[in-house]
């Protein structure tokens, strides 16, 4: 019986270290749900915000799921919010904390115990204390670090926003049925500074028809289209989201979609390619059904429902406009 209590007591010891050392080392990663989120690639923009416009005030959700490498950055011009360097504790630190709680496991493992000589009570407060120095020494080095990469200087980042907006009209929103309809002469400030390529009328009802288009085909879940009207990534991304539907016994069910209002945020070109991003906002009956019964999941399969997104189309020479990536935004209306 008395046997027992020590190996007890050790067991009690190694699962106390292990969680202090998932402490020390863990990186808690923030998931994001899609719709407030992005996918896809912008070419070289892939990582700036696009610009906002009348259709789309608030800035667009960042792309966080792409094959675009992100551009190296010295540390010392890394921006407000990007993801730091790793702390003392996730480098040399880290090692040295994981090494010394292994060999206290070690130790004490063959009899020696944790620290030598100090019985069981002694061992629980050593434990105790390495946990309460691990924890304080996080707290300096992330206080310092934010301390760090808030110095002066930061403040004076590049602001796509304020720097198309500052002391210019609000940008005039495409009138509808067709998106492009009325537009050529109200926008051509807009066009001197964001649209590098100078869209044209047939590009914007194109963009107009590749989201109904694309809408509808998420919704019946037709394959084929997608392919066609999507770049292979943005295409593997909508394949991954009805794969995980299908998964869960439901279906995304998208139809009646309609443009209400839509703005060019920018038009550039880059290698051997054309890329527009289009701020949208656009109603839908927007529903998730049981895949086998038909019944109502989430949504409302009556009534439409409005959302506002920023698209962007790539195309190269002889071929036609292609979804590339989409971003959600804030601004979404029931």
């Amino acid at each position: 019986m008395l046997s027992a209590v020590p190996r007890f007591a050790k067991i009690a010891a190694i699962v106390m270290l292990a969680a202090a050392s998932a402490v020390a080392t863990f990186d808690v990663a923030d998931a994001r749900r899609a719709g407030s989120s992005g996918f896809g690639s912008r070419g070289t923009r892939t990582f700036d915000a696009p610009a906002t416009t009348r259709t789309a005030p608030t800035q667009a959700a960042p792309i966080d799921r792409t094959m675009t490498t992100r551009p190296q950055q010295p540390a010392a011009q890394q921006p407000v919010g990007a993801p730091q360097r790793p702390g003392f504790f996730g480098g040399f630190g880290g090692s040295m904390i994981g090494g010394l709680i292994a060999g206290g496991l070690l130790g004490m493992m063959l009899g020696h115990g944790f620290g030598g000589g100090f019985g069981f009570l002694g061992m629980l407060l050593q434990i105790g204390l390495i946990i309460a120095a691990i924890s304080l020494a996080m707290r300096f080095f992330a206080n310092r670090q934010r301390t760090q990469y808030a110095a002066p200087g930061a403040g004076a980042s590049y602001n796509v926003n304020a720097m198309n907006n500052a002391g210019a009209s609000p940008r005039p929103s495409f009138s509808i049925p067709t998106i492009g309809g009325g537009m050529a002469g109200a926008t051509q400030k807009a066009r001197q500074s964001e649209d590098e390529i100078g869209l044209q009328k047939a590009d914007l009802d194109r963009f107009e028809q590749l989201l109904t288009e694309v809408q509808s085909a998420y919704g019946k879940e037709d394959y084929a289209t997608l392919r066609r009207l999507t770049t292979p990534e943005a295409m593997s991304y909508l394949a991954e989201e009805l794969g995980e539907n299908a998964t869960n016994g439901v279906r995304n069910s998208v139809t009646d979609v309609r443009l209400l209002q839509g703005d060019i945020a920018e038009s550039w070109r880059e290698d051997n390619a054309e890329y527009a991003t289009l701020a949208m906002r656009y109603s839908s009956i927007d529903a998730m059904l049981d895949r086998t019964t038909g019944k109502l999941v989430d949504g409302d399969d009556h009534k439409p429902s409005e959302t506002v997104e920023l698209w962007t189309f790539v195309r190269k020479p002889g071929s036609e406009w292609t979804l590339s990536a989409i971003q959600g935004t804030e601004a979404a209306h029931a």
